[in-house]
């Protein structure tokens, strides 16, 4: 047939064969907002004049960028959300529930073979349990909470092999940043992308998560893995409906394949300003670090706050370094409080916040003063990120950003190798 992964789903969910190019109308499986974009949802889908909602199981809206609120402009937001919300019977995800991403997934709302649109651009995380993701505008969400449709350009889809063993000390963002250095910001502009190779067989499926989160900061609409045994264990264990795994045909038509040798990669770290200037940590180490920060969509989660706890555990961060550690949901909050990584980060100095996406967007918590440079798990270091555009932001792993933590500038978590 020569069908991608994208192909396929958009296929399956306009009711005829589609390639690259094609303008299509499609049925959506799940959509949501986030505080941020709610607000702009709520007035759109208003203004269409619609009475109902298109399925009241089918939408969603989580208060997780400023959670809790920061101002009283904020809370009014939050309150619009929670009266909709209330006259719709629609589910919200309240503060302290956790990041979007995490949560939506986690409580089953999307499964294999979904096409799902957000009103956040990181909706391509969920490509990672082989879901066609992507973001849209606040409007274009409104559309669809109306009709349950919305159209589509169907994607050209970039093959991504990524081979080899990875080295201790080196995680899935490494591979992913990598990646990004390699193609550049724009070099995946409105294309799928799909990756494959022993690197991604052998991640868990958290680890994969991270890689489609980061999909969108090469420009992608999407990043897709297929649906394998992982895969399948961690959407049985989590979705509330039955999976429809989708793969690419053997001969599917790709705007290119790029292949990958990660076998000798170095732990990785984006300099300011752009998420493509990557370069490995020997390049950057020992550059001074102000504030650290682990969490967010992209690195909060359980298996993540488990790399980060070994290198810290009893021990302290440098004098003077703010360290601000913030779990992706209250599920891997409550885990991690039972398996000690709580305790451990407190006892090392961190200040660990309710779950949400903390520092990341720069609304309230650890807003950086001017100057300062911080070292970041989060998927972004634009200019302005973490909310004072005369600061500097470093992105690293997990493991990156506790070393750098314990010694107050970049360091090589590879240092650390006895512990990871």
């Amino acid at each position: 047939m020569k069908q991608t992964i994208a192909e396929k789903i958009l296929s399956q969910h306009c009711g005829k064969t589609v390639r690259a190019g094609d303008i299509v109308i499609a049925d959506v499986d799940f959509c949501f907002g986030q505080d941020g974009t709610s607000g702009m949802i709520i007035d759109s889908f208003r203004k269409l004049g619609v009475e109902k909602v298109f399925a009241r199981d089918r939408f969603c809206m989580v208060i997780d960028h400023s959670a809790p609120s920061p101002n009283i402009g904020v809370s009014a937001i939050h309150d619009k959300i929670r009266g909709f919300a209330g006259e719709h019977k629609v589910k919200v995800f309240d503060v302290g529930c956790g990041v979007c991403h995490q949560v939506i997934p986690e409580a089953g709302h999307v499964t294999c073979g979904d096409l799902v649109l957000g009103a956040d651009s990181h909706t391509c995380t969920y490509g990672a349990i082989n879901v066609l993701s992507t973001g849209v505008g606040s409007t274009d969400l409104a559309i669809v909470l109306a009709s349950g449709k919305n159209w589509f350009r169907v994607p050209e889809t970039v093959k991504v092999i990524a081979n080899g063993r990875l080295p201790k000390g080196v995680y899935s963002k490494d591979v992913i940043l990598h990646i990004i250095g390699d193609t550049g910001a724009a070099g995946a502009t409105y294309q799928a992308v799909e990756f494959y190779g022993e690197v991604i067989d052998a991640l868990s499926v958290d680890a994969r998560f991270t890689i489609s989160n980061m999909a969108v900061e090469m420009g992608a609409k999407c990043g897709l893995m297929r649906a394998d045994g992982k895969t399948m264990e961690w959407v049985k264990a989590h979705s509330i409906r039955a999976p429809r795994p989708v793969e690419a045909d053997a001969d599917a038509r790709y705007a290119e394949t790029r292949e990958y040798d990660l076998s000798d990669l170095s732990p990785q770290v984006a300099r300011p300003h752009t998420v493509d200037n990557v370069c490995g940590v020997e390049e950057v180490a020992g550059t001074p670090i102000n504030e650290v920060f682990i969490g967010t969509c992209t690195n909060g989660r359980l298996e993540d706050l488990e790399i980060s706890a070994k290198i810290l555990k009893g021990r302290r961060v440098a004098p003077g370094l703010k360290l601000i550690v913030t779990p992706a949901s209250r599920r891997i909050y409550i885990d991690a409080l039972k398996k000690g990584y709580v305790e451990t980060f407190i006892n090392a100095g961190a200040s660990v916040n309710n779950p949400g996406c903390g520092p990341c967007v720069g609304t309230h918590q650890g807003v950086l003063a001017d100057g300062e440079n911080a070292f970041s798990t989060a998927n972004r270091n634009f200019k302005g990120r973490m909310g004072n555009p005369n600061a500097n932001i470093y992105l690293g792993s997990p493991a990156t950003a506790a070393a750098t933590a314990l010694e107050g500038k970049i360091a090589d978590p590879r240092e650390h190798k006895r512990r990871l």
